[in-house]
């Protein structure tokens, strides 16, 4: 029996967990880096979401992970976490608006079929048609204000966008840990290389966070990481990818309007010209995956 027929309750959370908590998450990384040094508050975001997520399945009776598993977790959290979050919070503190930046992290999917050749993966017509247009979207996107007043934000945003795609691609050839448990060890790792780039880095917490700031991160820790990359996972064991990764369609429609509403956030027309093309391409991309049985289809997709 389907998950979807015995679990429609729980699935319905796990779809609104990624739609519309991670697509908050921009926002809310955007408020907690006002008084917390960007790569500190993504760490102690994933260290503390993975300590707690590990306690918890461990005191349930799952099993820790074996080396091998810590290896290939560490790997892909280096990649998803370290990387491609990482990437995110110094891109928006480098100035990158939150909106621009969901956007820009819609084209996971385009980076997820290029690289998907690499493990021989073939694209259809459309796939490719889906790509191509999601390169001209770049392309816009970089025609925008906010991307030029700040290159190093806009390369280190396509860099994030580039490493959750590969990492997602490569974890299908991985040992992972089972269920949740993959998670919590993603995290871990992530986290603590983080926390090293932090300190290399010569960040410091100059004064103590501001009442913001403090809520900031316990959202992302709880809602961001717990809650919604869980039910990432959840989705891409239960549901077609293609509906485990139609979170792209959203989170940047969210994540415009909630910079909008709450932090004036301007988005001029070349940026909106760049969402409609690149949320187009993400459908274009996804329409062949609806067809396909899950099996044979990419699974991965990016953690906010």
């Amino acid at each position: 029996m389907p998950a979807s027929s015995r679990y429609p309750w729980l699935l319905i959370g796990a779809f609104f967990a990624l739609y519309f908590v991670w697509g908050s998450t921009y926002l809310v990384i955007r408020i907690g880096i006002e008084s917390w040094p960007p790569m500190l508050m993504a760490a102690t975001r994933f260290l503390v979401a993975g300590a707690l997520l590990y306690a918890f399945l461990r005191w349930r009776g799952a099993p820790a992970p074996t080396w091998p598993q810590w290896r290939a977790a560490g790997a892909i959290g280096f990649l998803l976490l370290s990387c491609g979050n990482g990437g995110v919070t110094l891109a928006e503190h480098a100035g990158i608006a939150s909106g621009v930046a969901a956007l820009a992290i819609a084209t996971v999917p385009l980076f997820t079929l290029v690289f998907g050749l690499l493990f021989g993966y073939r694209n259809s017509r459309l796939e490719w048609a889906g790509i191509l247009m999601g390169l001209l979207g770049i392309g816009l996107l970089n025609l925008g204000t906010n991307l030029q007043a700040s290159p190093m934000g806009a390369a280190l945003i396509l860099f994030a966008a580039a490493a959750w795609a590969f990492g997602s691609v490569w974890s299908k050839t991985l040992p992972l840990p089972q269920g949740a448990m993959a998670s919590a060890a993603q995290m871990l790792v992530g986290g603590a290389a983080l926390l090293l780039g932090s300190f290399l880095s010569g960040e410091r917490l100059t004064q103590m966070p501001t009442a913001a700031g403090w809520g900031a991160l316990a959202y992302l820790i709880f809602l961001g990481s717990i809650l919604a990359f869980s039910a990432y996972m959840y989705l891409l064991k239960h549901v077609r990818p293609a509906a485990a990764t139609s979170y792209a369609y959203v989170n940047p429609a969210v994540a415009v309007l909630l910079g909008i509403l709450f932090a004036n956030e301007r988005i001029g027309v070349e940026e909106c010209l760049a969402m409609a093309v690149i949320i187009g391409a993400v459908v274009l991309i996804g329409l062949p995956q609806w067809r396909k049985p899950s099996a044979t289809s990419l699974k991965g997709e990016m953690c906010k």
